[in-house]
């Protein structure tokens, strides 16, 4: 599986300045084989050590952690050499290990001609709660979400319709292959960005299988809720993330604690929320009003939505059929606009968005705004079929006149005024 990620990878080993990498996400997204296929093709070997299963290593991050002193200890343990720049040092699982977190300092500080990363699928939650002595300023940090939809167009062996998809979107014309390419999306949105869902279709084309897959990831999350959080703690996020999808399909999507637990508060389910964003489980996505630069300074707390990371997990946990998703996945009622949604929303986080919504005096709704790199700020509404008739949009645009805004839908593109019409499919164009 081809990601984004690579390029920047590559980049990361060539710079001159090269800090230990952090590479945190929700378990799943394929960290592990990203770092393994990144130091199969770019170094002469890999060295690769798993905290979470390996006592020996805790034992030996108990001592010295001196790179002095931790090098030749590790090359008796993974049986191979450690090379300066030759060997791609990979430390899985680094947030069961506090030790080994630390390390990094010194491995930035005395040892920086060695190639060293580390992964984490649970790095942001143990970083949040300051069980660890986190090497603040020695280390690169980076994010790895599940496939956006370019991602899945690489696996299917479609990179000429990327072209096409960005040409379309680049030079504002409607796109020829646009039924096509909608029924690509709507294959992408049944099974979802984890990369072993997605191979395991192009392997067997079984949405059984795939099914049995998101299960188990899902089953895999309660485990680590488990396992990184008292009982206690446990109960209240597995309460938390599996109100989602009654919070979604609301009508009005804002995220309410009584839907948790009757009579549920923000103090008793805040940090259950933080644990479930920390670990990359959700996106929160919090309301700006005013909308003006920096959208930060006048985000809202307390009014917040939230999506799941995955179209392909929320689709499981709704208990949608994901062969009748594929088929006609935005005419099922009630369901259509979350679903759209919640990819655009992480659509925009994965792209590097900070995605916030707009509201006025409950009247009118934005779905999204961001704010891009040279400041401008963007309204994003989503329609989940041909229906674009967007007059929060049109408020908005009047009202605060940015330069335009996005109409994402399941229309071929299409510009009128200053608002661009671009279908669902090209969201990974924004």
């Amino acid at each position: 599986m081809e990601r984004k990620i690579a390029k920047l990878l590559k980049e990361w080993k060539a710079s001159k300045s090269r800090l230990p990498l952090l590479l945190h996400g929700a378990r799943q997204v394929g960290k592990t084989y990203t770092l393994l296929q990144f130091g199969k093709s770019d170094f002469q070997n890999v060295v690769y050590l798993n905290f979470e299963n390996n006592t020996e290593l805790q034992k030996v991050f108990a001592g010295d952690i001196s790179p002095k002193q931790l090098l030749p200890q590790l090359q008796l343990i993974a049986g191979q050499s450690i090379f300066e720049e030759k060997t791609l040092l990979v430390f899985d699982e680094v947030q069961t290990c506090e030790r080994a977190l630390t390390s990094l300092k010194y491995f930035a500080e005395q040892a920086p001609t060695y190639a060293v990363v580390a992964a984490g699928s649970l790095l942001g939650v143990a970083i949040n709660r300051e069980q660890y002595s986190f090497p603040v300023g020695k280390v690169q940090i980076e994010h790895l979400y599940p496939m956006d939809f370019e991602e899945f167009l690489w696996a299917m062996d479609k990179k000429e319709a990327v072209a096409i998809i960005k040409d379309c979107f680049n030079n504002r014309k409607e796109c020829p292959l646009h039924a096509h390419f909608m029924e690509l999306f709507r294959l992408y949105i049944s099974l979802g960005g984890m990369p072993q869902v997605v191979n395991e279709y192009l392997k067997n084309k079984d949405f059984n299988f795939v099914i049995s897959l998101q299960k188990n990831i899902l089953d895999s999350y309660i485990s680590d809720m488990a396992k990184y959080a008292n009982p206690m703690e446990t109960v209240k996020i597995m309460a938390t993330y599996n109100s989602i999808p009654s919070q979604l399909a609301k009508e009005n999507r804002k995220f309410q604690y009584k839907l948790i637990k009757s009579g549920g508060r923000a103090s008793n389910y805040e940090a259950p929320l933080d644990w479930l964003k920390s670990s990359g489980l959700i996106v929160k996505v919090q309301k700006c009003h005013p909308p003006h630069v920096p959208l930060i300074a006048f985000a809202s707390p307390d009014y917040f939505k939230v999506y799941l990371s995955d179209t392909g997990l929320l689709c499981s946990k709704l208990g949608l059929n994901n062969q009748s998703l594929f088929i006609q996945p935005f005419d099922i009622i009630g369901i259509k606009g979350v679903i759209a949604e919640n990819y655009v929303a992480t659509a925009l986080k994965t792209n590097g968005y900070e995605p916030y919504y707009w509201e006025s005096e409950g009247k009118a709704e934005v779905d999204f705004i961001i704010q891009n790199k040279q400041g401008q700020i963007i309204p994003i509404e989503v329609k989940s079929s041909e229906n674009v008739k967007a007059k929060s949009l049109s408020l908005f645009l009047k009202r605060y006149q940015p330069e335009f805004g996005y109409k994402v839908s399941a229309k071929n593109f299409g510009f009128e005024g200053n608002v661009y019409t671009i279908p669902l499919y090209a969201v990974f164009c924004v």
